[in-house]
């Protein structure tokens, strides 16, 4: 697929939000390149975003314009991208269903996944606290056109894919919890309304699993703060299917296990916050919006 773009009259918005004070700031707005998914370096001074196809770093200062991180020639890559714990490493998930490891100081590219056959596809979503394994969905292309995804994990360095998940249910967003211990996603399996997708967890070894929120709106995307504190994530509108784009969304809140708060309102959806979005104190979101001004 093509790299999304800007529709006539819209812009990407890059913002930070304390999640404390609610107070908020304009890193950085392009009304040329439709740009996604932030992350935080570990040093808490850029953003790293994705955008036609190719990674960019982002003075989270505001100060300073976008610059290309050279991803070694690898085919465009899509929203999921993580970071490892140093730095010095960045993980994606391109264009061709496969993972790359890329080092950030040469720009060379490693690639990770394996070979499962045309219709296996990796989706990056989460690294763990010690940069050993990374979390991802796998998606399966039925010959029926439709599409099975399941959690799995797969050594950062390279290696088995261990299967966490095994059944029929639309899984998404998977991520490590800060401990290690768990991995946090998205899955309809809660509820028999197609797209309906709330907010579960799963044990690292797959044994168990818990729902996490049950409610009338389509939750997406869980990011645990780095002190394990709050859970972050996108909630859609009742009826949703999947996680479409230009869309009215809010950005919720789970403090200690409280029932969710309304962080901030926007339009956005796809590309607001697929990947890690925390700050490394985990005071700070970052986000993306994607206001159209009609003419």
């Amino acid at each position: 697929m093509p790299p999304r773009t800007l529709r006539p009259g819209q812009r990407a918005e890059l913002h930070v939000i304390d999640v404390t004070t609610g107070e908020r700031e304009l890193v950085h707005s392009s009304s040329t390149l439709l740009f996604e998914a932030p992350n935080w370096t570990p040093d808490g001074g850029s953003l790293v975003v994705n955008g036609d196809g190719l990674l960019f770093r982002v003075p989270a200062s505001g100060r300073g314009e976008p610059e290309e991180i050279p991803l070694g020639g690898i085919p465009p890559i899509n929203n999921d991208h993580v970071l490892s714990p140093d730095g010095r490493t960045v993980y994606v998930s391109a264009d061709d269903g496969h993972l790359y490891a890329v080092d950030i100081a040469t720009g060379r590219p490693t690639r990770v996944s394996n070979d499962h056959g045309p219709e296996f596809h990796y989706f990056l979503h989460g690294i763990s606290p010690d940069g050993a394994t990374l979390a991802y969905i796998g998606l399966v292309e039925n010959p029926d056109g439709t599409a099975t995804t399941n959690v799995y994990t797969i050594p950062a360095a390279g290696g088995e894919d261990a299967q966490l998940t095994d059944d029929s249910y639309a899984d998404d967003g998977s991520e490590f919890s800060p401990d290690g211990e768990w991995i946090y996603f998205n899955s309809e399996r809660g509820s028999a309304l197609p797209g309906h997708a709330q907010l579960f967890r799963v044990s690292l070894d797959g044994a168990r699993v818990e729902q996490l929120t049950e409610d009338e709106r389509v939750n997406w995307f869980p990011h645990v703060s780095p002190d394990g504190n709050r859970i972050a994530y996108i909630s859609f509108p009742s009826g949703t299917l999947g996680h479409p784009a230009d869309r009215d969304v809010i950005l919720r809140l789970i403090e200690n296990g409280t029932t969710a708060r309304d962080l901030v309102h926007l339009f956005g959806g796809q590309g607001t916050i697929n990947v890690p979005s925390w700050s490394p104190d985990s005071r700070r979101i970052a986000y993306v919006a994607y206001p159209i001004e009609l003419p």
